[in-house]
């Protein structure tokens, strides 16, 4: 519901918010046309007047840097110049192969990561090594390493006594020349490589290279007694295992012997017990046996077969017997004698028939001859198969003989085990201390490193570098007086100005308005708002007509609850060129450019010149269909979640919904002074009936005040 439809329902006071305009309190219509210059980007950087006021400060500049200059060139010449050495040393773990344990000559080196090279370099930092070079080189005896030989200086006096630094007096004497000595050493490991550079200083060239050099060598020897006393420590401590596993290797060996000899189990050839020996020569006769039989039994089967048939003997046994030879030739001789005869005789006659006979003799007597083979051959058959009976006899006695003494067998392997497992341990610790002495006893063991440069002696002072310690200290002393000088102008060029300043438009107090002359009815509105907290988060700022008095009754409400709270000032009147005026960024985005998506929250969000109010101005685009966007209300709702209270300037609430303005919202009414209080009552009756929370009338709008008044006012 508009603020003109309250107005209609009210009768008088609609005619006296009608009226409103002519109240003298206007803003003059100078605003307005102050309006677009206020909207000029403020505090522009100028190099011109930057470099001119540097000119004008010049001496500012000048004079510190030339005396910096001088005091540089006196100090540079003054303190002693130290000389610097360097040796360089690489960690390339190489060792002869012959001095490795036999175990690892097969075997390549692994390359030396990072953390190995910077341990070495650690190496180089120990304080054994350090006590040791000192000694070497006598530098406890030297004034430059140990200050209490130099006298007594008040000024480090004065400084240990404020905490500065160490008195020399009250430490011994290693510790002053350890902090001399760690003072001017300095080792690092080049980068992407496994090479340490030492570098050491001192007043006297000679001795800093003497001192790098002493490092170096203290290095490598330190590395070759770590490996003697590594291989001295591993001989002794092999010597005493070896001792005390000869005894177990004897004891373990012992009992093998004793439980063999108690179970008999003895050890034939082949590293066989005499069981299993047995065992197989008897079965090697038991197959031999069993083949004489079977090969007796086939051969008289087969001559016994050849005789029952009748078919010519052609047996080997019977062919090879002498008195079958002679028969056989005998028989040869008849048959030729009875061919010879057949050629002149006949069938019937007696010498043939004598020949006849005499050769069916013979084949008799073959046949017979024969036949005693074949028995004899049945014969050993016979006596093939009682050998096999006695030899399966034999083999099922030692069967069981060797079924009985297995688990004495197992008891027996286990021991021999545990007495190979004890001898192997000790051949394995009798190499190792063989090697371990042999590595002890060679005093030109190699180090794990090797020095590739050594140093020499420089006749160039390392410290002070004269012409860059000059150079810088001038430098920065003519860069920080300058810096000075510019950021002064920089803070003075930026800082924040009204609209009259470096312009040429009118005073302040004719063209922007800063607050109210009646402070005393607002700033008590404003006590009131502050004590009803969360209760009044929402204030709406209403009048008859659109005009400044309205928006400058609002910046006064929320200058004045900025004190102790966190206001924000929302224009939605969408004509007020003042909020402009008096923000940090005229040209900010606002509600317009946020509900159509053209801004952020953040963007729109600007600060007032003058106070600690935020300003959300009504956007590039002024667009008033915005007003009727249900986003509006979320974003007004949003803004009261981060601030203590959101002021609305509201002007006439023409096309604003009462969801929006009047929700849970404190109402603060512009009205013209000659409103009757009957006319008050009412219209504060059908506020609260529109949803109000509260409503508050004032008897005037805020007026313009000189620029003076209001800066005092605005820093309250």
């Amino acid at each position: 519901m508009s603020l003109a439809e309250w107005r209609d329902k009210i009768g008088h006071a609609g005619r006296s918010f009608a009226r409103y305009m002519a109240t003298p309190a206007s803003v003059p219509a100078a605003a307005a046309a102050a309006t677009p210059r206020a909207q000029q980007p403020l505090g522009d950087v100028d190099m011109r007047q930057i470099w001119q006021a540097l000119l004008r400060r010049r001496k500012w500049v000048l004079v510190p840097t030339a005396l910096v200059f001088v005091l540089a060139m006196v100090a540079v010449n003054v303190i002693s110049p130290r000389y610097k050495s360097e040796s360089r040393i690489l960690i390339d773990g190489r060792e002869n192969v012959f001095l490795r344990p036999s175990g690892e000559r097969s075997e390549e080196r692994g390359a030396l990561d990072a953390e190995a090279v910077a341990s070495q370099v650690q190496l180089l930092l120990s304080r054994e090594l350090a006590l040791d070079v000192i000694k070497k080189n006598k530098l406890d005896q030297l004034p430059e390493f140990d200050p209490v030989l130099r006298g007594i200086s008040p000024l480090r006096t004065l400084l240990s006594l404020v905490g500065i630094g160490r008195d020399p007096f009250r430490m011994t004497p290693e510790e002053r020349v350890l902090d001399a000595y760690y003072e001017r050493l300095a080792a690092y490991a080049v980068d992407k490589s496994r090479v340490v550079v030492v570098e050491f200083q001192s007043r006297d060239p000679v001795l800093a290279a003497k001192v790098a050099n002493s490092i170096a060598d203290g290095y490598l020897v330190l590395q070759q007694a770590a490996r003697q006393d590594q291989a001295k420590s591993a001989g002794q401590w092999l010597s005493g295992e070896i001792d005390g596993l000869r005894k177990k290797v004897a004891e373990a060996e012992s009992r093998v012997e004793a439980f063999r000899s108690q179970s008999n189990l003895f050890v034939g050839s082949n590293n066989t017990t005499l069981s299993n020996q047995q065992l197989g020569e008897l079965n090697t006769q038991l197959n031999n046996a069993r083949a004489a039989k079977a090969d007796a039994e086939s051969r008289a089967r087969a001559i016994r077969e050849m005789l029952q048939t009748g078919r010519s003997i052609e047996a080997s046994e019977v062919l090879n017997s002498e008195l079958v030879r002679r028969l056989a030739e005998q028989r040869v001789t008849l048959r030729a004698q009875l061919a010879e005869q057949l050629a002149t005789l006949l069938d019937q006659h007696p010498r043939i028939k004598e020949l006849k006979a005499q050769i069916a003799d013979l084949d008799r007597q073959m046949r017979e001859e024969a036949s005693k083979i074949s028995r004899a051959l049945e014969n050993d058959a016979r006596i093939a198969g009682a050998r096999v009976d006695g030899l399966n006899a034999s083999l099922d006695q030692l069967k069981g003989q060797a079924t009985s003494s297995n688990s004495q067998d197992v008891q027996l392997r286990a021991l021999e085990r545990e007495a190979k497992a004890q001898r192997d341990l000790l051949e394995s610790y009798l190499a190792k201390y063989r090697e371990a002495t042999t590595r002890e006893s060679i005093d030109a063991a190699p180090a794990d490193s090797r020095i590739i440069s050594r140093a020499i002696v420089s006749n160039t002072p390392a410290f002070p570098k004269k012409l860059p310690i000059v150079l810088i200290a001038t430098l920065a002393i003519f860069l920080l007086t300058s810096g000075y000088i510019v950021t002064a102008e920089l803070l003075r060029m930026t800082a924040p100005r009204g609209p009259d300043e470096g312009s040429d438009l009118p005073p302040l107090r004719e063209t922007l308005p800063q607050t109210d002359v009646g402070v005393s009815e607002i700033d008590t509105l404003a006590g009131t708002l502050r004590g009803e907290g969360t209760h009044a988060r929402k204030v709406t700022v209403i009048g008859a007509r659109q005009d400044e008095g309205i928006t400058l009754t609002a910046l006064t409400l929320a200058r004045l609850l900025a004190r102790s709270a966190k206001v924000v000032l929302v224009d939605l009147s969408m004509r007020s060129p003042m909020l402009n005026a008096v923000s940090i960024d005229p040209a900010a985005p606002g509600l317009c450019d946020l509900m159509h998506g053209a801004a952020s929250f953040g963007q729109i969000i600007t600060r007032d010149k003058f106070s600690g109010v935020h300003i959300v101005g009504a956007g590039r685009q002024n667009d008033r269909a915005v007003l009727a966007s249900p986003r509006l209300a979320l974003a007004v709702n949003a803004l009261a979640q981060a601030y203590d209270h959101v002021v609305l300037d509201a002007g006439t609430a023409e096309g604003l919904s009462a969801d929006l303005i009047a929700s849970g919202a404190h109402a603060v009414i512009v009205p013209s002074p000659d409103l009757t209080p009957a006319a008050r009552a009412t219209m504060r009756g059908q506020l609260l009936a529109s949803g109000f929370a509260a409503v508050t009338i004032l008897s005037a709008p805020a007026q313009v005040v000189e620029a003076a008044e209001s800066e005092d006012i605005a820093a309250a």
